[in-house]
């Protein structure tokens, strides 16, 4: 198995340290894998739980080009404001502006350590084409269907205090709060069935780009079974990417795969 530089230096690391009391139990290794992720579903697919799931166990940078939209034009970045003006116009963002955010926000420091999740984009071919072009491409592309989404999209509550969303069948509201609770303008089947229709027009030019890493995750499940399939998926892009994880996959207990407390 080779390793790359610093994997070797984080081995070597761990063989100088003072030998402390292991852990219990050990996670995945998290070495600077820069790990890249994008995901896909429909509206209502779940999507925005899973992201909050990945995020926190494989301290990716959660990308969502909507708030990221949102973030620029409200900072007045050169970006924001090029945004602002198609905006106020009415009219869409080009690609050319968005990629420019995408790009300048996945070049911080913190996407660089750490890896990032780009949320929903792209979501045409003309974006995933001008993203490419700017060879920005991930590890993995995770595509998670829904066939229930009408239900799933009627029966979604907003908590207008907390901004937290519940579903009537899915993830019932606690009693005392069922009274606040508010409905999204464009949950209403009518509507849903238009942005259906929309997404899955253009989902097929932007998954023909991603082909070779394309994995389908079978979204009529919980949300816990769900996001159990995206681990294994990440788990083994990880070990696809980074040999040291690899092999730290197979053999936890060798010493170089150990973590220590500090």
């Amino acid at each position: 198995m080779q390793l790359n530089a610093a994997q070797q230096r984080r081995v070597a690391l761990n063989g100088n340290r003072p030998r402390l009391a292991p852990k219990p139990s050990r996670a995945a290794v998290r070495v600077n894998a820069n790990l890249k992720v994008m995901i896909a579903g429909a509206p209502a697919a779940g999507k925005g739980t899973q992201c909050a799931n990945i995020v926190q166990k494989y301290n990716l940078v959660h990308i969502s080009v909507g708030d990221l939209l949102r973030d620029e034009v409200k900072a007045g970045t050169p970006a924001g404001a090029k945004a602002k003006e198609f905006m106020d116009a009415g009219a869409l963002v080009p690609n050319k502006v968005v990629v420019e955010m995408v790009q300048t926000r996945l070049g911080k420091p913190d996407a660089k350590a750490s890896g990032w999740l780009l949320d929903g984009y792209p979501r045409s071919a003309s974006q995933a084409d001008a993203i490419e072009k700017e060879n920005i491409r991930p590890d993995v592309f995770i595509l998670v269907p829904d066939e229930l989404l009408v239900e799933r999209v009627v029966g979604r509550r907003l908590d207008p205090e907390t901004g937290d969303i519940y579903h009537m069948k899915y993830k019932p509201p606690p009693a005392e709060i069922v009274d606040r609770l508010t409905i999204r303008s464009d949950d209403t089947e009518e509507k849903c069935k238009v942005r259906l229709k929309t997404y899955h027009e253009n989902l097929n030019a932007v998954t023909g780009y991603y082909k070779d890493i394309l994995v389908e995750v079978d979204g009529n499940q919980p949300m816990e079974t769900v996001f159990g399939s995206i681990t294994k998926i990440i788990d083994a892009t990880l070990a696809r990417i980074d040999p040291l994880e690899a092999f730290c996959q197979s053999v936890p207990e060798a010493d170089e795969c150990r973590m220590y407390e500090d």
